[in-house]
């Protein structure tokens, strides 16, 4: 089937991340101990041992491991699954396989959990909930969940989108304001992805649970221009663009007390296999 131009460069998008990925993993927020400590609960997992789908460089992997669990890692790139292996050698229940979720073969086993952190949107829709189902016991729980942000300074959000307007670029953390994200998990100030509607329209999945957890976060220049940095839809620019994009933020922060401060939320899905 001839890919559309979107989907085209959405799977650009996709491929980007191993080029920086010791700077995604310097840079990228981690999830509130909370959510890993709720997941597990829903999950009930017992002797039984989790997938994860798109694991990175182990942001949501270290925390699940810590507290016991049993993990197969999935990610495809090469390059953040070394980063993976390296930030997971002291956890001797955790296997990583460099490879997509779609072309992964389970080899019949089937799992208690399936989980996805900031990752689930890059599984071709088509197909993502018939291999959820396939590789999930009876009673398996499904954990989505996604690290959206906003800023709490109106007039440094002002100034930041006029940067990111010159340039083209939209969906950076701080292309919104915390106040608009509401109080509902999954409102993500009119982006789209959260996966409960889609869910329902399977059918085979029941107990839909929706949660959000918040907290505020400080990022100084440098740690947000990496942050940037790391982010596909910077990644995909031309580099002199980039750079450009970088330096003109990098003085908008410098002007406003060299930081910006960040609501923070983790929005997780929950649903289990009927």
């Amino acid at each position: 089937m001839r890919m559309s131009a979107q989907e085209q460069a959405d799977m650009a998008r996709s491929q980007v991340f191993g080029e920086v990925a010791e700077l995604y993993d310097a840079t990228r927020p981690g999830y509130a101990d909370a959510l890993v400590a709720d997941v597990l609960a829903y999950a009930a997992l017992g002797e039984r041992a989790a997938v994860e789908v798109g694991a990175g460089t182990g942001k949501a992997t270290v925390p699940f491991a810590a507290a016991g669990t049993t993990l197969l890692c999935i990610e495809p790139d090469p390059r953040m699954a070394e980063v993976l292996r390296r930030n997971t050698a002291d956890c001797p229940g955790v296997s990583v396989h460099a490879r997509s979720f779609e072309e992964w073969e389970p080899g019949g086993r089937r799992f208690g959990l399936l989980f996805a952190a900031t990752s689930w949107h890059w599984v071709d829709p088509e197909r993502r909930w018939d291999l959820a189902h396939d590789v999930l016991a009876p009673g398996g729980a499904v954990a989505l969940f996604w690290n959206p942000q906003g800023v709490r300074d109106a007039e440094l959000h002002a100034a930041l989108a006029e940067v990111d307007g010159r340039h083209g670029i939209t969906g950076t953390p701080h292309g919104a304001m915390a106040s608009s994200y509401g109080d509902t998990p999954g409102n993500w100030a009119g982006l789209p992805g959260w996966p409960e509607e889609e869910c329902r329209r399977d059918g085979r999945f029941t107990d839909l649970r929706a949660v959000r957890y918040r907290q505020v976060r400080h990022y100084d220049t440098d740690r947000y221009l990496g942050y940037l940095a790391s982010l596909s839809r910077c990644r995909v620019l031309p580099s002199d663009r980039r750079e450009h994009l970088l330096a003109e933020t990098a003085r908008v922060l410098e002007t406003h007390g060299g930081e910006i401060h960040m609501e923070h939320f983790s929005d997780l899905f929950l649903a289990r296999v009927r």
